[in-house]
């Protein structure tokens, strides 16, 4: 990429040191926004809007919770008119709090709020255009004209914000993009930007400049993508620099909803992006000001993090997805979903019950392993070996000087330091893993990596800002042409659950979103000693929860095929650990699909009742396979047996391409 290309795509002042944007300062109220002031948090009401003492209440909790400002919707006259009580009635109370109406279609509605409160919301997809779903052509004529009728219908209520002094969110919803815009741009992060541009310089041809932007949306890419092209586009057209309102549209509720939260968020205060914080989650809105409070702080002393080395140019597109190019190593890296490997290295694993805690669970009663949406796919063991068979399709990875004493086990897997990749000549016969930091990564092992195959990367940091440091290392990996598959490992001292949630949500999903990536791994190196088997164990629960559920707010991974099997025994008549990893391999993109991995014909079709296909071994090198409870194909040759499951998956019609899966990720 070029230093023309390079400028094309800036969005951010640096992607190594922590710089945050210089923005316009805009008042709302007597609390302003953008500038050097800190980074806002804020939450919206759930209160009917004409239940004036319940706003009032509500608004009072949401202040207590550490919400700077609060917005309140709007959707007709009489809401609006009710803003006037409920802030008579805030102020009695002593609180002085900035009110943002939130307006959505009605444009008399916004400019009757626009008299009251310190701020109003209006989103360009709705605010003059109605929606109706359909698919115009539009001449550059037809398409000025449509200009000249919002230019009509806006103008009143940026002049009566100019008489007030009132502030206004010009916020895009990528779920509300006008027929008009859709028409033209598509259902994309330029269109969304472009929606808000529209409304923007209709404000600067005013001379009304008291804007904040937002450009939200519930798929993660698609907001940071959003977000980093309106940056761009603003610089481009001579724009102000007008600070940014961050957020995700539908994020959900509990931990899903603060991984895809800070996923998002995240990904951009690293860049140094965003003014204001409303976290949305399907909960009451006090619990929203303290989650975006953590996602915030993280950043008030990041200025004096351990020095990176610069970026000249940058290998990625930062306003569209496409995952770095790597070579496929066992089953990590190329067309594969990112891996997650669970860090059991710390707790006592000395029976099948244990590994509950990362989604395989063992079914004495039927002899049989199940794993549920999110088994990990790898442990890590460290200094202490599994001493009984893992789950099929379960490999553990232990410290090199470990592996040596038991390389016979092909199920168990090497970690080596960057002393062991030079001094030591054993490997392992599919797959090897190489921890490295940034630092490790000297022209001598570079070019020792050139040749090297059957080998992931396992890259880690310690400096406190972690996210741009790992960056940097995948930039000079792309750099140098070193495509082997590369884990993302993350370790955190002393937190709490939201902020392990939060912020390895940021430094792995920020990655994730830029297509670096082939897997996560949450360290368990720094959890206070003292804690029993079965406190690690739930620890290790929510760490291997919170991998998965940064993969899917990513979407990079959507984690949804079940695989019934059982633990191998003197009947299995295959390697189940290895044909189940090759199924898993082959199919864990199907989702929603129960896959039934049988060593032998008496744990057959009885013990996987609830399977949708069923793959069990009949004869020495013969398959027997199922659909449901019914058998399909009989004698079919082990090396033929997973191609013939995947046809009758298809002729089922529930068979999908990875590549396209990958795609719609």
């Amino acid at each position: 990429m070029d230093t023309q290309t390079l400028q094309t795509h800036r969005y951010c002042n640096s992607l190594t040191s922590y710089s945050r944007r210089t923005t316009r300062e805009v008042y709302i109220g007597d609390i302003p926004l953008g500038g050097d002031n800190p980074i806002r948090v804020q939450s919206m009401t759930t209160v009917d809007t004409m239940d004036t003492l319940g706003s009032v209440e509500q608004v009072l909790r949401m202040m207590e919770s550490g919400c700077e400002y609060v917005r309140i919707t709007a959707p007709s006259k009489k809401e609006a008119e009710n803003l006037g009580e409920i802030k008579k009635e805030l102020l009695k109370r002593g609180c002085q709090v900035p009110l943002i109406a939130d307006i959505h279609f009605t444009p008399n509605a916004a400019e009757l709020a626009a008299r009251i409160v310190e701020k109003v919301r209006v989103n360009p997809g709705n605010y003059a255009d109605k929606k109706k779903f359909e698919e115009i052509e539009y001449t550059d004529e037809s398409y000025n004209a449509e200009l000249e009728r919002i230019r009509e219908k806006f103008t009143p209520l940026v002049k009566i914000c100019k008489e007030y002094g009132t502030a206004m969110r010009i916020g895009t919803n990528h779920g509300s993009l006008s027929d008009r815009i859709l028409s033209r741009y598509g259902d994309t992060p330029l269109g969304m930007v472009e929606s808000a541009l529209e409304f923007l310089r209709i404000c600067e041809d005013l001379n009304y400049y008291d804007i904040v932007l937002s450009m939200k949306a519930s798929n993660t890419q698609v907001m940071v993508q959003a977000y980093r092209m309106l940056v761009n586009k603003l610089d481009e057209e001579g724009l102000k620099p007008y600070p940014l309102h961050l957020g995700v549209t539908e994020a959900g509720d509990g931990e899903d909803g603060r991984i895809k939260s800070a996923v998002g968020i995240g990904t951009l205060l690293e860049d140094g992006l965003g003014d204001t914080v409303r976290v949305s989650l399907t909960e009451e809105p006090e619990f929203e000001a303290p989650v975006a409070r953590t996602l915030v702080d993280r950043y008030i002393n990041r200025d004096g993090h351990k020095a990176i080395e610069p970026i000249e140019y940058s290998p990625v597109n930062p306003f569209g997805y496409q995952r770095r190019k790597t070579i496929e190593e066992a089953n990590f890296g190329s067309s594969n979903v990112p891996r997650v490997i669970a860090d059991l290295s710390r707790a006592e694993i000395n029976d099948y019950k244990d590994l509950k805690a990362i989604g395989h669970f063992y079914l004495p009663e039927l002899d049989k392993w199940k794993m549920n949406d999110l088994g990990a796919d790898y442990i890590y063991r460290g200094q202490k070996p599994v001493d009984f068979m893992l789950p099929n399709g379960l490999k553990e990875i232990l410290d090199f000087d470990v592996w040596k004493d038991s390389k016979t086990d092909t199920n168990k897997l090497p970690l080596l330091s960057v002393g062991d990749f030079f001094n030591a000549s054993e490997r392992h016969q599919e797959v090897n893993f190489l921890s490295i930091r940034l630092s490790d990564l000297s022209d001598e092992l570079i070019e020792k990596l050139k040749g090297e195959r059957r080998f992931v990367l396992l890259l880690s940091t310690d400096n406190e800002h972690a996210m741009p440091e790992l960056r940097r290392a995948f930039f000079k990996l792309f750099e140098r042409g070193i495509e082997l598959p590369v884990i993302i490992q993350r370790a955190y001292q002393n937190i709490t659950d939201d902020e392990l949630q939060i912020y390895s949500a940021t430094d792995i999903g920020g990655l994730l979103i830029d297509g670096f990536g082939d897997g996560a791994m949450l360290s368990t190196e720094h959890i206070a000693k003292g804690k029993s088997k079965d406190e690690l164990l739930d620890v290790i629960k929510r760490y291997n929860s919170t991998g998965f559920g940064i993969l899917q707010a990513a979407r990079t991974r959507m984690t949804k095929t079940e695989y019934i099997s059982c633990p191998s025994c003197g009947r299995t008549l295959f390697d189940l650990q290895e044909t189940t990893a090759m199924i898993r391999k082959r199919t864990d993109h199907l989702k929603g699909v129960k896959i039934g991995i049988m060593g032998c014909i008496v744990n057959g079709p009885g013990e996987m009742a609830d399977a949708d296909y069923g793959y069990v071994g009949s004869g020495k090198g013969k398959i027997t396979l199922y659909k449901g409870q019914d058998v399909v194909k009989r004698g079919v040759p082990s090396e033929h047996a997973v191609d013939e499951l995947i046809e009758i998956i298809r002729e089922d019609g529930k068979w999908i391409e990875p590549e396209l899966v990958l795609s719609l990720e």
